[in-house]
C-alpha cells in the first residue's frame, strides 16, 4: 500500500478532501519520523512500536568470496507489531 493508496482509502470512507486526508497522513508520518530521529520509540496501540536500536559491530562475510570484513555499528529502526496484530494476521 503506498500513501496515495492510504489517502483513497480514508476519502472513500471518511469523505474528507484529499488534500486535507495527504496532509493528515504526511504529519502523522512526519511525527513518527521525527520521534525516531530523536532516537525516541513510538508506539502505537493496537497496531506496534517503532523502536531505535543500536547494532553492534560485527564481522560479516562477503558472499561471493567469503572474505571476512567488518560490519560497523549502526542504528536501526525496528518495527514490532502488537500481539492483538499478530493475532489478526494469524488469524
Amino acid at each position: 500500500m503506498t500513501k496515495a493508496d492510504m489517502v483513497e482509502n480514508i476519502h472513500s470512507k471518511l469523505g474528507l478532501t484529499k488534500k486535507d486526508i495527504a496532509k493528515i497522513v504526511d504529519e502523522v508520518f512526519e511525527m513518527i519520523k521525527t520521534d525516531i530521529l530523536k532516537s525516541e520509540n513510538v508506539k502505537i496501540s493496537g497496531f506496534g512500536n517503532f523502536e531505535v536500536k543500536t547494532r553492534g559491530r560485527r564481522i560479516g562475510r562477503n558472499p561471493k568470496t567469503g572474505e571476512e570484513t567488518v560490519i560497523e555499528p549502526r542504528t536501526v529502526v525496528v518495527f514490532r507489531p502488537s500481539q492483538i496484530f499478530k493475532d489478526e494476521v494469524n488469524g
